[in-house]
């Protein structure tokens, strides 16, 4: 069945005007767009909606992610492979077989880092040495027992963490660094900014309903399709994705719906399913000021995500640390970490920069890498970072890390 756009009439106003000695009055409708109930929008029986590329970039980082943990089997080279997608260095062949790439998407927005290619190969570059540190630090003590200053093994609980020199747990700073580095930047710099939506004739052709070639959606359809993509691309069901959330990826996906479990937060998910319908619906109706309206509220929301995350993480290491759990200290400090580095990629509606700049985040990343990095950072810093957060949010500290 055709599903149509649901829209309603809201306002009717009556203008006057004339023409020689007739006046007639004209009546002029304003139109109030209404998000569909699911994340579905198609044209002539077919749906408009797509972000496959997305999906396959969740999927390429989630393997690498995993291959940082294969002692047996991953290698320096095995990683970068899969950073770049060369040599056919995936598992799934469908993965190897596609043009698309985690590293050129890394740090690669058009708002952020267009004019930016110096931060952008840094921050690529930051990744690919944890790699480095990973096969040639971490591996090789397998079976030693960490220490300061010694790489190897620590007991968290049940589990077992594997550490560098300095306490960190590389596989879990790549994994939420990707967050910030990948999913947010690509979301809210790339394709919810007017420089993507409405580049070249973009606007002109939403506006008559000029295709893709070869495609059954408008690019200004499409590129709102990939922001919803780095978020919900891998869901089970993306037309009704908060059915699922938190559970089908664990990158951004995973994050927000841990979020939306703490009671602090609770209906931050749907505002954000309902930000991405409504914007979309918008850009179906040509209502381009609502749209951009949606923008700000998942520039804001997803922002939001980051930071109670990195609160939040910072929070339960330095309980760990005044308890002496240094296992689980260091596991939640370097989830903590990654979060932090995803920063410098977030959002600020008010004033379109992040909510910590570059350069304020590479400070904390000193202060938290310091010496014999976790091994000695103390409560009192991570309590000073975590204040320096939440002062530019609008939660608290006990919201965020509780």
């Amino acid at each position: 069945m055709k599903n149509f756009l649901p829209i309603a009439l809201a306002i009717t106003t009556i203008a006057f005007t004339s023409c020689e000695d007739d006046d007639s009055p004209v009546i002029e409708q304003e139109i109030e767009v209404i998000a569909p109930a699911t994340y579905s929008f198609e044209r002539n029986g077919e749906s408009t909606v797509s972000f496959s590329g997305q999906t396959t970039r969740i999927a390429m980082a989630q393997e690498i992610v995993s291959e940082m943990s294969d002692f047996d089997n991953a290698s320096i080279a095995s990683l970068t492979d899969m950073f770049a997608n060369e040599n056919n260095p995936f598992e799934d062949a469908d993965l190897n077989a596609s043009d698309k790439s985690v590293k050129s998407k890394v740090a690669a927005s058009t708002d952020y880092f267009s004019t930016n290619a110096a931060a952008s190969a840094e921050i690529k570059a930051y990744i690919e040495s944890h790699f480095t540190t990973q096969i040639n630090e971490v591996f090789p003590a397998q079976n030693t027992q960490a220490s300061i200053g010694v790489a190897g093994q620590i007991a968290d609980g049940e589990s077992t963490r594997y550490v560098a020199a300095n306490g960190f747990e590389y596989n879990q700073v790549v994994a939420k660094s990707l967050i910030g580095s990948l999913m947010v930047d690509q979301m809210l710099n790339n394709y919810l900014g007017t420089n993507v939506l409405d580049a070249g004739t973009n606007v002109a052709d939403n506006d008559t309903d000029v295709l893709v070639e070869g495609a059954v959606y408008t690019d200004m359809e499409h590129k709102w399709d990939e922001a919803f993509g780095y978020l919900f691309g891998n869901s089970a069901d993306p037309a009704n994705a908060n059915a699922t959330i938190g559970t089908d990826d664990f990158f951004l996906n995973r994050y927000l719906g841990r979020v939306e479990g703490d009671e602090d937060f609770a209906g931050i998910a749907q505002d954000v399913f309902d930000a991405f319908k409504l914007g979309r619906a918008a850009i179906v109706a040509k209502d381009y000021e609502l749209r951009d309206e949606q923008a700000e509220i998942l520039r804001t929301k997803i922002s939001e995500v980051v930071g109670i995350r990195a609160v939040y993480y910072l929070q339960q290491g330095k309980n760990a640390i005044e308890a002496g759990n240094f296992g689980t200290a260091f596991h939640d400090l370097s989830e903590g970490f990654g979060f932090v580095y995803s920063l410098q990629f977030t959002r600020n509606p008010d004033t379109d920069a992040p909510y910590l700049s570059r350069e304020e985040v590479q400070g904390i990343v000193s202060q938290l890498t310091a010496g014999n990095g976790l091994w000695e950072v103390t409560p009192a810093t991570l309590d000073l970072i975590s204040t320096t957060i939440t002062d530019r949010f609008d939660f608290t500290l006990e919201q965020a890390g509780s």
